[in-house]
């Protein structure tokens, strides 16, 4: 066998997100870009800020010497510090670069968290519906996912934390805006998680991280904001990557960010840096460190994403179709018209209909649709989700 059993096991387990999105790029020759509806990735179709296009142009006009070789494993101080000040602004929490380490974008990142801070056997609590690749980045480290179930409206169900809770617990992991539903975890929430895992960690006389994963807090809809885990939550680490903010999935960037309230946070950076060494990231790619060191504080268009929202939440929920309206990301999360969610996804193909089953993101009954598309896909599919939804016996 050429490759390891657990890897062999996990290719028949892939992602159905990228099954899914291969099917699209099969489809789209066939039938026409314009005749496929494609809504399986979250891959932004918009373009990064102009403030992105005027400080590449400006590099690339007066390159800095030296600028594309090795840094610090944790990358740049002055990138370092711009997140740290971005962050300290947010939060009310004095972080300095030496709380930052710069990472091939979040799931970099998570990797190397995951690295440093799990022991062999270690458990990490993950609140279903989520984003799939936390299995297998935590399978990466020896960690062991702990599935719970959140809230009928999405929202973090903490008694069911408390109960997941044991004495191999080292972490929780959240993603607020979360990836697939769009919510967004309130500050009370926070509070609560943190008083659950401060009196669970003095139980088992252990520290409990709270991972936030967070590439979509800038992506927020109808004055809602995403309060700052650092406020909230003592024990956390954020990581996240400017893939969805600044339109940038390519570039492969982001960074971790550790509480400065953490007990030896100095060695958990240490250890960080060692992570992003030894697991063969070395360094966040340079060029990018340097740019967007310069907009901590810009994001791509919102009212872009928020027009496709609610353009797609209007018509589908008209149709018949259940679903809880995202606060942010760009994400719907319906109920399945079917009990089987996968039944479901290939009655839609019928229809040239692309989109996750639920069952992808540990949530089976529901589906995925990503809105980070052209408005007129969206448009384009209207009349395929009536015809579905009229044939599954919805009013369509």
């Amino acid at each position: 066998m050429p490759v390891a059993q657990h890897i062999r096991a996990q290719i028949s387990q892939s992602s159905w997100i990228r099954k899914m999105f291969e099917e699209g790029e099969r489809l789209k020759p066939i039938y026409g870009e314009d005749k496929v509806y494609d809504f399986t990735i979250g891959n932004p179709n918009n373009e990064p800020p102009a403030a992105f296009r005027e400080a590449l142009l400006e590099l690339a006009s007066h390159p800095v010497p030296g600028m594309h070789r090795y840094m610090s494993n944790a990358g740049y101080p002055e990138t370092r510090q711009a997140v740290a000040d971005a962050l300290s602004t947010a939060s009310g929490k004095a972080l300095t670069a030496d709380h930052v380490v710069m990472t091939v974008g979040a799931g970099g990142g998570l990797n190397v968290v995951f690295k440093t801070i799990l022991d062999p056997g270690d458990e990490v609590i993950i609140s279903a519906p989520f984003f799939v690749e936390y299995k297998g980045y935590l399978a990466n480290h020896g960690g062991k996912a702990v599935i719970v179930q959140s809230k009928e409206d999405f929202q973090l169900d903490l008694d069911a934390i408390a109960a997941a809770v044991t004495a191999k617990t080292r972490a929780v992991i959240i993603n607020s805006p979360n990836n697939p539903t769009g919510v967004v975890y309130p500050a009370d929430s926070l509070d609560a998680l943190n008083r659950l895992l401060e009196a669970k960690g003095a139980e088992f006389g252990r520290t409990l991280f709270v991972v936030s994963d967070e590439p979509y807090a800038k992506i927020v809809y109808d004055g809602v904001t995403v309060p700052p885990v650092f406020a909230h939550i003592r024990n956390s680490i954020v990581v996240t990557s400017h893939s969805k903010d600044l339109a940038l999935p390519g570039e492969r960037i982001g960074y971790i960010a550790i509480s400065p309230e953490i007990e030896e946070a100095p060695l958990l950076f240490d250890g960080l840096v060692l992570a992003n060494r030894i697991l063969g990231f070395v360094n966040a790619p340079a060029l990018m460190q340097r740019l967007v060191a310069k907009l901590q504080n810009a994001s791509v268009n919102i009212d872009e994403y928020r027009e496709k929202r609610d353009l797609f939440y209007d018509n589908l929920t008209a149709m018949g179709y259940e679903m809880v309206k995202p606060q942010g990301a760009f994400y719907l999360f319906p109920k399945s018209p079917l009990a089987d969610d996968v039944e479901f996804v290939r009655r839609a193909q019928k229809y040239n209909i692309l989109l996750v089953p639920g069952s992808g993101f540990g949530k089976p009954g529901y589906f995925r649709i990503a809105y980070c598309v052209e408005k007129r896909i969206i448009e384009n599919s209207l009349e395929a989700f009536r015809a579905l939804a009229k044939e599954l016996g919805l009013p369509g």
